[in-house]
């Protein structure tokens, strides 16, 4: 069932996801060469409390951190750990939730760790527009299929793989409600999108093919062909006009 939002759940969501788009800023700042992704696992987790909030994903079906942290050909759902240090040329997507007031927010950016090779750089720039193509069609009564499109046709005009497997979502009270929000298909499908609905939008775009694999882990994505891989994502609200973007 897809969940129209009142007034006073809108606001328990932006400040959910005012959380979430501040953490994701402070992420930004310390990512750099030489710390652990467990490290930002603690450093978030301790933003996130101090917030009054709680990590949405410590514990979510069993994964073990605070955030997801996603080293190059890793596409999402890394796992934390003391033992992983960036380097110099790696990008890392890193995926934030919270939960306060009883509600969620949900954003991820990926960055680079110091300085990065130019096509790497194309495609987290490309992973991040994919996701404003997608919104530039976004309002009250358009199929949800015409944002999915538009991702995909954008992405797929630079040569890369747009996954299938993982898809956005609705988000509310459940950090995952219904419609599922697939970053490709066909346009003039899928269900109509209503004003007061929020929805993460969240392109998940390979530098080579599409296909994925699940780890041993039972949580890290990673690409088949072993290429990099970038994660954008932003909680919206739809708007008559268009749409609010919650974390941002």
């Amino acid at each position: 069932m897809i969940n129209i939002k009142t007034p006073a759940e809108i606001e328990y969501m932006r400040i959910a996801n005012g959380i979430v788009r501040d953490l994701l800023l402070y992420m930004e700042e310390i990512v750099k060469e030489g710390v652990t992704t467990a490290y930002l696992d603690e450093k978030a987790r301790a933003f996130i409390e101090k917030r009054g909030a709680k990590p949405s994903f410590l514990g979510y079906e069993g994964f073990p951190g605070s955030i997801c942290t996603s080293i190059d050909d890793v596409v999402v759902h890394g796992i934390p750990n003391k033992h992983t240090y960036l380097k110099e040329g790696q990008i890392i997507g890193v995926d934030v939730g919270t939960f306060i007031h009883g509600f969620n927010g949900d954003g991820a950016r990926t960055f680079a760790v110091g300085k990065i090779s130019p096509e790497k750089q194309k495609l987290i720039d490309v992973t991040r527009q994919s996701f404003f193509e997608g919104i530039k069609v976004l309002k009250d009564g358009v199929r949800l299929g015409d944002v999915s499109h538009a991702i995909q046709t954008y992405a797929e005009s630079f040569g890369y793989g747009v996954v299938r497997e993982l898809t956005g979502h609705g988000i509310g009270r459940e950090m995952h409600e219904d419609p599922s929000v697939p970053n490709y298909g066909p346009a003039g499908h899928g269900v109509r999108l209503r004003s007061n609905m929020t929805i993460a939008i969240e392109p998940m775009i390979n530098m080579g093919v599409k296909e994925v694999y699940i780890a041993r882990d039972g949580w890290t994505v990673r690409t088949r062909d072993g290429k990099p891989s970038a994660h954008y994502e932003n909680t919206v609200l739809i708007t008559d006009e268009g749409v609010e973007i919650l974390t941002l």
